[in-house]
């Protein structure tokens, strides 16, 4: 918790292009405040208290949550626009990653959830689920994308997958997940001619996705699923049947170190995983192209982590397929290697700043209250860029911010709003005045509800 918003560095300065008024923009911030700074679990209570010389009841962040103004401003939409301004006058390869995340619900009131277990009746001998009874588990679904900018600036997108029954409800269209990937790929805000590499796991290997990579001129690289086929006449050999004819003489060594070349910006590696006695990710690739039925030509980059000449076996364990014909086969296993950022990434935005910790029952409210924790993010990604740019630091701080992930960033900004605060109440013990006026913010720092009569 902080004592005054001013103690976030240039966090007022952050929000300042959304012009809100006074009440948003403090409630913005309490919201950002408390996603970076907050203990134990996040909650609407954490958000309520995040500044102690203005708290709040924990119903105004709900209600502030539901309102439609919100819709007005766009307060993710605008902020990352400042992030983007970072990479205006720099070129390079845009890596844009896409994947889904499940936020698990318990309860039967909350909106726009759906069942993902198995729990059909079977026979008697092997039943489950019948000696005890327990709440239904259901959930949430985003689709999310993150952009790695060539400086290695993470700017995160999502977009709210709705299920059919609350489609009706709303009289919304109904889009499936991969429509709805595409649709962030259409609407990605980035110039003309930027190079883009689209990277997404074997769900989003899907025609949509490919075609809205065509209208934007960007590469992709999907695993290939394992029901695709050849072109060619009926019967078509699956894609995997290939492997069965490969030599092991026909596989090269790929050894890849995660601090080293070109991307290794992208992947924000800590100290440890760099030197020389690091080991590499060794990987055994062979590269084919090949036309696939109803894709075109294509590269495919068959991949096993286990040597075939050891082994004596021909397996590959992925097959990688791209219609950018010009990467290189390296490139391609090092681009596609990149896709773990997305999971990295999830886990920084579920565990570190509390982004699944929400019980609303109005899915417009969750919907809010996850696009906060993404302006939070975006807040640290663009406090790093500020860090960077800065003229004055050396090159061993640089390497410093160079490395920080959401974790790091938040333990920066905390050791910066403390100092703040210890430097607010100095300058307050100055005066007779000072020192009265913080007596009253200090009495008044607990919420009503939980403040001691006494």
């Amino acid at each position: 918790m902080v004592m005054v918003p001013q103690s976030l560095p240039k966090l007022k300065r952050f929000v300042t292009p959304l012009g809100l008024k006074n009440a948003a923009q403090t409630m913005l911030i309490r919201l950002i405040a408390a996603f970076v700074l907050h203990l134990a679990r996040m909650s609407a209570v954490q958000a309520a208290g995040a500044i102690k010389t203005d708290p709040c009841h924990r119903a105004q962040v709900c209600r502030c949550l539901g309102r439609k103004f919100w819709d007005k401003y766009h307060p993710l939409e605008v902020l990352r626009a400042a992030l983007l301004a970072c990479e205006a006058q720099r070129g390079g390869r845009f890596v844009f990653l896409l994947d889904q995340t499940l936020h698990s619900q318990q309860g039967q009131k909350a909106e726009n959830t759906y069942g993902t277990g198995n729990h059909k009746r079977r026979p008697r001998k092997g039943r489950r689920y019948s000696k005890y009874k327990y709440a239904g588990k259901s959930c949430h679904c985003f689709v999310m994308g993150l952009l790695i900018t060539p400086s290695g600036y993470r700017i995160p997108f999502f977009k709210p997958f709705y299920t059919e029954n609350y489609c009706q409800q709303k009289k919304r269209p109904f889009r499936k997940q991969t429509e709805l990937a595409a649709d962030l790929i259409r609407d990605l805000p980035l110039p003309e001619g930027a190079k883009v590499v689209v990277l997404g796991d074997t769900a989003f290997d899907a025609q949509t996705i490919r075609q809205a990579c065509e209208w934007r001129e960007f590469s992709w690289i999907t695993p290939v699923n394992t029901e695709r086929v050849l072109a060619g006449p009926k019967p078509r050999p699956k894609v995997s049947s290939l492997v069965s004819g490969f030599k092991a003489s026909q596989f090269q060594t790929l050894r890849l170190f995660a601090g080293r070349g070109e991307l290794a910006v992208y992947r924000r590696v800590s100290a440890y995983r760099m030197g020389p006695k690091v080991k590499p990710r060794t990987y055994y690739v062979h590269q084919e192209r090949r036309d696939v039925h109803s894709v075109g030509e294509v590269q495919l980059v068959f991949s096993t982590r286990k040597s075939p000449a050891e082994t004596g076996k021909i397996a590959a364990e992925k097959i990688l397929m791209t219609k950018d014909l010009k990467l290189s086969t390296r490139m391609i296993v090092e681009l596609y290697n990149l896709r773990w950022q997305i999971e990295l990434f999830f886990k920084e935005m579920k565990s570190t700043l509390g982004m699944v910790h929400y019980r609303f029952r109005q899915f417009e409210r969750v919907e809010r209250w996850v696009e906060m924790a993404l302006v939070t993010f975006v807040y640290l990604e663009w406090y790093r860029a500020t860090q960077l740019a800065r003229r004055d630091l050396s090159e061993k701080e640089k390497q410093w911010w160079q490395r920080q992930r959401a974790y790091g960033l938040c333990q920066a900004v905390r050791q910066q709003a403390e100092r703040a605060d210890l430097d607010y109440l100095a300058e307050r013990l100055k005066t007779t005045g000072g020192i009265q006026r913080l007596r009253r913010e200090l009495k008044a720092a607990c919420p009503a509800e939980y403040r001691s009569p006494a």
